[in-house]
């Protein structure tokens, strides 16, 4: 063989373990490249966090209870009202000639109980004299000075005093009724003419003027909305799985998104009762301290929980829903395998609680060159993708 066929093979062999080299260490058939981190355990520094829009926590719908045309809308969006103001004015028709018609019917019942109770002192006095008459009557009658039938006819006028009486008691308590009944009406549409004005329950700021004057308004249909901006809290949406330690009274840090360097201190004042069953949140409502805030503002919320002590945790990263099963890939011998794991809480930081499933010495595959299935070789490297 000449010196230039040697040369030739040195060179083809060359080639192929080059080729040879990139297929084992480049190519398809290149070991997967995973970063990995060991499962720690320590204080696991533990916090929730949700979304949300910040409310007035008493917040007033002001509506007539009827079915009338707006006389007056008296004040506007952002002006400052104080308790018992009169903010707008429904037309009240007829409900003033209904009230003085209410009242003279109470004044006329009234005179009807004086009438009736003069008629019932009289038929007293009346069964009172012909009683005493009867019973001197009585006692002549036994001695013989009136007839029978003169005894018979102051017995029987007796007995039509006595109708009388209960007549004229009947007439009293008939025209008592009226009166009351009269009253009633009277107080009935004296609280339909009262309502016919929409007054502030409290000290505050009208956030909304739904309807202008000369507008008809359904029984109920808001005119206007009142809130009271001294307390003022986060309608905070929090999954259901990370609600369960949330407490009324834990701190929280919430960051307006008008304000974004300027966080501010909150508390957890309420926890509703009723989640969310679509989206599966529960409310929890977050009061915050803050000056000059726009209702209605998006805000983000994060609640500190308890410090879990002695925690086994692993980055949340390497966490894998698998057939409906929570599980990690661990390294075995430079190769991997799936392991089901039962997980506690997952912080904001990024690490999940691990109750049960792995060792302490469990290496964990926290991302991946690429899909990973059990057996398959790995290459451990410090990152995938160098910035």
């Amino acid at each position: 063989m000449s010196r230039k066929n040697i040369g030739l093979l040195m060179l083809l062999a060359g080639v192929a373990m080059v080729f040879a080299w990139v297929v084992m260490t480049q190519g398809p058939l290149a070991p997967v490249k995973v970063t990995v981190d060991k499962v720690q355990t320590g204080n696991l520094a533990n916090s929730v966090f949700g979304i949300g829009t910040l409310k007035a926590r008493h917040s007033y719908n002001l509506a007539p209870t009827m079915t009338s045309r707006v006389k007056a809308v008296l004040v506007d969006q952002g002006d400052h009202v104080v308790a018992g103001q009169v903010l707008a004015e429904m037309d009240p028709v007829d409900l003033n000639e209904k009230l003085i018609g209410s009242q003279r019917m109470v004044e006329k019942t009234a005179n009807s109980i004086q009438a009736a109770t003069a008629q019932v002192s009289e038929a007293q006095s009346r069964l009172k004299m012909v009683s005493a008459t009867v019973n001197r009557y009585l006692e002549l009658r036994g001695k013989g000075f009136v007839s029978q039938d003169m005894f018979d006819a102051k017995q029987h006028e007796m007995n039509a005093a006595t109708s009388a009486l209960t007549v004229a008691e009947a007439n009293l308590a008939a025209a008592r009724e009226e009166h009351a009944r009269a009253q009633a009406d009277m107080r009935g549409i004296g609280k339909a003419r009262a309502q016919t004005r929409l007054i502030s329950p409290v000290n505050g700021v009208v956030i909304a003027r739904l309807v202008e004057s000369g507008s008809t308004v359904a029984g109920g249909q808001v005119v206007l909305q009142v809130i009271d901006p001294d307390i003022l809290w986060v309608e905070t949406r929090i999954a259901q799985q990370q609600a369960g330690q949330i407490r009324v009274g834990q701190t929280a840090q919430v960051i307006l998104r008008s304000r974004p360097q300027a966080p501010v201190a909150g508390k957890v004042a309420r926890l509703d009762m009723v989640s969310d069953a679509v989206t599966e949140e529960r409310i929890v409502n977050v009061l915050i301290d803050v000056a000059n805030a726009s209702v209605g503002e998006y805000a983000e919320v994060t609640i500190k929980l308890p410090e879990m002590n002695n925690t086994r945790s692993i980055s949340s990263a390497a966490l894998k829903r698998i057939e409906k099963q929570n599980g990690v890939w661990v390294l075995l011998d430079g190769r991997v395998q799936f392991k089901p794991v039962r997980i506690g809480l997952a912080t904001i930081n990024g690490q999940t609680q691990i109750l049960e499933g792995l060792n302490d010495d469990d290496t964990v595959i926290v991302y991946s060159q690429q899909a990973l299935r059990p057996g398959l070789k790995v290459k451990v490297v410090s990152e995938l993708v160098r910035s």
